[in-house]
């Protein structure tokens, strides 16, 4: 399984004017700090007029602040903070395409039960399993998989909304 030092991840959320162009602007503060983007999600909010981005990047906290007051300061950026597991939920999606035979199936899908999966897709010798999960959620079962014969994947990035009354 993937080692992931979780102190250096970093889940931050932004809400940006619903305009073209504003997620490339975000997007060149992090890459003018050196900073790769490891995850991102972006749609509209409840108000079209506004976007939700929520952006995984890995680096020095000090630095990674300094990247969102930074892109705080552009003009379609309303607000943006990061958020840890104590005050915000997280979870992401993951689509697999698995090939098995009349012996791999079984296991499959013991496999799907176990990790409260979906099968949203099945012909004669592919399945197609959805999981939505956290993190480490989808990095188990990505792991349980791979003993498997795994065609295609792809998982979509964290979104986050922040526990309680007040709003992400």
């Amino acid at each position: 399984m993937k080692t992931k030092d979780k102190s250096n991840i970093h889940t931050i959320s932004f809400l940006v004017a619903n305009k073209p162009g504003v997620l490339v602007r975000v997007a060149l503060v992090f890459a003018r700090r050196g900073y790769n983007i490891d995850s991102l999600v972006v749609s509209p909010s409840l108000n079209e007029k506004f976007s939700r981005m929520t952006i995984t990047a890995q680096g020095d906290p000090e630095i990674l602040d300094q990247i969102i007051k930074q892109a705080s300061k552009l003009v379609d950026v309303i607000c943006a903070g990061e958020h840890s597991e104590e005050d915000a939920v997280a979870r992401e999606m993951m689509l697999v395409k698995v090939k098995y035979t009349s012996t791999s199936k079984a296991i499959i899908l013991k496999q799907v039960k176990k990790y409260q999966t979906s099968i949203i897709d099945e012909d004669d010798n592919t399945i197609i399993i959805s999981q939505i999960g956290t993190t480490d959620d989808l990095d188990e079962f990505e792991e349980i998989l791979k003993k498997h014969v795994v065609i295609e994947m792809v998982r979509s990035g964290k979104l986050v909304m922040v526990k309680g009354q007040e709003s992400t």
